[in-house]
């Protein structure tokens, strides 16, 4: 795929995959929504039936939404879907692909939050390479993927809440995008109670944005540790 670039041995850590889909499945599926949500491209249309194959051998409940996403866009024109991706995903601040924007926003408290993707990234034994920041959920999923998706799937259960407000803010914008979201949460554990109440905190009042000299961010919601990422694991 795209992004990453092995580095070091995966951890021998070894555990059941994330979600409620056996371990081929889960890679299938993450293979084909991260190429889905990624920028629209001449080369990605080229593989479109590639993908479609995959997404043929999917459980029903991720087949069903994926196959409406292909369905809708079937005939839309290269460029036009490219505009249709930079109208919903760059310009709409509940749209955003990029995890760590729902917890953080725009404030100091999202550098951090990209060290941690980037640790837990090499946790897994592999760096992306630049082309994208590593919160990008495309990229994630392409680390679920390439994996045994234990790592990938605590970044995404951490972030859990953000993907939620992504699935709805699309549905709300009629965004044909809401069907490869949906088709991602089946993939993924229920929702627990409190990811939920700061699902809908950030549904009435979104990212949070910098505000100059203040001291307290207490309020915003914390990153996952990677508890497998340990000095042993560095080395």
């Amino acid at each position: 795929m795209r992004r990453a670039a092995r580095s070091r041995p995966p951890s021998s850590t070894s555990a059941a995959a994330p979600g409620p889909l056996p371990d081929d499945q889960r890679r299938a599926a993450h293979t084909a929504i991260a190429l889905l949500l990624d920028y629209p491209t001449a080369e990605a249309a080229a593989h479109r039936a590639d993908v479609e194959d995959v997404v043929a051998g999917l459980p029903p409940d991720v087949r069903r939404p994926l196959r409406a996403f292909l369905d809708a866009t079937a005939s839309v024109p290269l460029r036009e879907l490219q505009a249709a991706y930079v109208t919903t995903f760059d310009l709409k601040r509940k749209c955003s692909l990029y995890l760590s924007y729902y917890a953080a926003g725009d404030t100091r408290k999202r550098g951090a939050a990209l060290v941690t993707f980037v640790e837990a990234f090499r946790a897994a034994g592999w760096e992306t390479d630049g082309s994208e920041l590593p919160d990008h959920l495309p990229t994630v999923l392409e680390l679920s993927a390439r994996t045994d998706g234990e790592i990938a799937g605590m970044v995404l259960d951490a972030h859990r809440d953000g993907i939620e407000v992504l699935r709805a803010a699309l549905e709300t914008v009629r965004s044909p995008y809401a069907h490869v979201v949906a088709a991602l949460v089946a993939t993924l554990p229920a929702m627990q109670s409190a990811t939920a109440a700061r699902f809908r905190d950030l549904v009435a009042a979104g990212p949070p944005t910098e505000l100059v000299g203040l001291s307290d961010l207490s309020h915003l919601t914390p990153f996952a540790t990677i508890p497998s990422l340990t000095e042993e694991t560095r080395r």
